[in-house]
């Protein structure tokens, strides 16, 4: 198998080291998947926490999924230490093999085929991962939401080696519409399956607002999960935001990241001790023409991820666009959103630099 073909990512905040990611997997052809790893900074082996992304209601949405959508998740593990990763299955974003986690009908979802394919993604990424020398391959943890914290439930059924803990936000497949999830019982019973050899300590949690997959049903998946043993932590969070399936997020950082360090230090794994920093660009200065909420979004701005570009007008307006794949795609991007509210707009700061005179 090829190891990791991965292109350098222009470092952020002097500190982390961002690596485009290229995984191999037959069934994902000459594409591969897509995916990013980030580096704390120091010397390696760093255990590995591989985060896995959710899957949109509306399919057109699928291949519009970016590995950069999970930077904010990816940066709390690196701040403690670990190497994160996160990769794009089958059917998502760059990533080859067409979509591999369909379950059929409505009526009559085949969620063991669903799970156990996005599974099968991510035991290609801990395979690839594992042999480079600056992971630790004998400490490896998977994190996963909605459709990825599914995944990582069927993961668990049969783990890599050097799986030692799995987290899982939300998990479940099949909601198609609000408070409405396909054959209910049948995405029981395949909790009830993957539970009966999962051995590996999991972390479930689930918001008392999830609109996805409510309390009740989460109660249901875990009784299911459990009854052959299966060790799994479970979580009843307070309700977040207008639906607390989001709350593995950026913005649910001070509830979920809590529940991940309990869980971990009770497995033995001991995060950094300071955090490293957040994020934060270098020392850019604010265009003159902005206006007191402009120089906000401009600090806001960055605080964000790359790749990123903010653009200016002669008359003040702006706009700006983060987490994108290239500084083109950014610089593009940031240029129409501009251009929305001024006749004319140049890019100011492209990443962490100046793109133009100031």
């Amino acid at each position: 198998m090829l190891l990791v073909a991965a292109s350098l990512v222009p470092a952020f905040a002097q500190t982390y080291i961002i690596e485009s990611l290229h995984i191999p997997e037959t069934a994902a052809g000459a594409q591969g998947l897509e995916g990013l790893l980030m580096l704390p900074p120091g010397r390696g082996p760093y255990p590995l926490a591989l985060l896995s992304h959710g899957s949109p209601r509306d399919a057109a949405e699928r291949p519009q999924l970016a590995p950069q959508q999970m930077l904010p998740q990816m940066l709390e593990f690196a701040r403690r230490g670990w190497a994160a990763a996160t990769i794009m299955r089958r059917g998502y974003g760059l990533s080859g093999g067409g979509w591999a986690e369909s379950f059929g009908p409505c009526d009559k979802a085949d969620y063991l085929h669903a799970g156990r394919a996005g599974a099968a993604d991510l035991t290609a990424a801990f395979a690839a991962l594992s042999q480079r020398p600056d992971i630790d391959a004998h400490h490896m943890i998977a994190v996963g939401v909605s459709a990825g914290g599914f995944a990582t439930v069927a993961l668990a059924e049969n783990p890599p080696p050097g799986l030692v803990a799995a987290v899982s936000f939300a998990g479940g497949r099949g909601s198609e519409s609000a408070d409405e999830v396909c054959d209910a019982p049948a995405l029981i019973a395949a909790f009830r399956t993957f539970g009966q050899h999962a051995r590996t300590p999991m972390l479930w949690v689930y918001a008392a607002n999830d609109h996805f997959f409510g309390p009740q049903l989460a109660d249901q998946f875990r009784q299911a999960f459990a009854a052959a043993g299966a060790p799994v932590t479970f979580v009843h969070a307070s309700a977040f935001g207008a639906d607390g399936h989001k709350l593995f997020s950026a913005q649910g950082e001070a509830v979920w990241t809590p529940l991940v360090d309990a869980f971990l230090r009770r497995q033995g794994l001991r995060d950094r001790a300071p955090l490293l920093p957040p994020y934060g660009s270098g020392p850019l200065t604010p265009p003159a023409a902005l206006s007191a909420n402009g120089r906000k979004d401009f600090a806001a701005y960055l605080a964000a991820f790359p790749h990123k570009a903010f653009a200016i007008g002669a008359d003040g307006a702006y706009g700006w666009r983060t987490a994108r794949r290239s500084a083109a795609e950014a610089r593009r991007a940031a240029l129409d959103l501009c251009g929305a509210h001024a006749g004319a707009c140049h890019v100011y700061a492209v990443d962490d630099g100046y793109a133009a005179p100031r």
